[in-house]
């Protein structure tokens, strides 16, 4: 049985994980590695042993986080990879709303596509449509239905398959 991690245990953790908490890659050992493992377990991504090495499974656990938190899915647990697992949610996105562009609105796009609220362009151009889905999509998942992607919303993006 995996030892439980209170990931909200907040403000303490998280700025230790801005500060202290040592870059991690595929042949890191050590204790570090073996809180890396009980935080991906507690997101229900890594299953396997708590053993303090990361290995090929652990790599995969991690790019599948980062691909849920919207982050480079390079496998390789840095300091916004760290506050992301401690926070369960993207952390450092753009705040997006009609007028934006780039690959974070196609990101938006995508997501909403998958989830079945926006059936424009996959353009990365933020316009009525994008706006409209967004809304559908916030008042949907229980949030202010104002159509701007801040941090609320970036996070139940995050719970939707993409």
């Amino acid at each position: 049985m995996q030892t439980p991690i209170n990931p909200k245990a907040t403000s303490t953790a998280t700025t230790q994980a801005k500060t202290t908490k040592p870059v991690l890659q595929r042949g890191s050992k050590g204790t570090a590695v073996v809180e890396l493992q009980k935080l991906l377990g507690h997101w229900e991504i890594y299953t396997d042993t708590l053993d303090g090495i990361f290995d090929l499974p652990v790599e995969t656990a991690v790019k599948a986080f980062q691909h849920r938190v919207f982050l480079k899915e390079d496998g390789i647990v840095g300091e916004v990879t760290w506050q992301a697992l401690y926070s369960g949610a993207p952390v450092n996105m753009l705040v997006l709303q009609r007028g934006s562009l780039g690959q974070s609105v196609l990101t938006v796009q995508r997501v909403l596509q998958i989830a079945g609220f926006y059936g424009g362009n996959l353009d990365g151009n933020f316009g009525p449509k994008t706006e409209e889905a967004v809304r559908a999509f916030q008042k949907y998942s229980g949030l202010i239905a104002d159509g701007i992607v801040g941090s609320r919303t970036w996070h139940a993006l995050s719970k939707k398959p993409h």
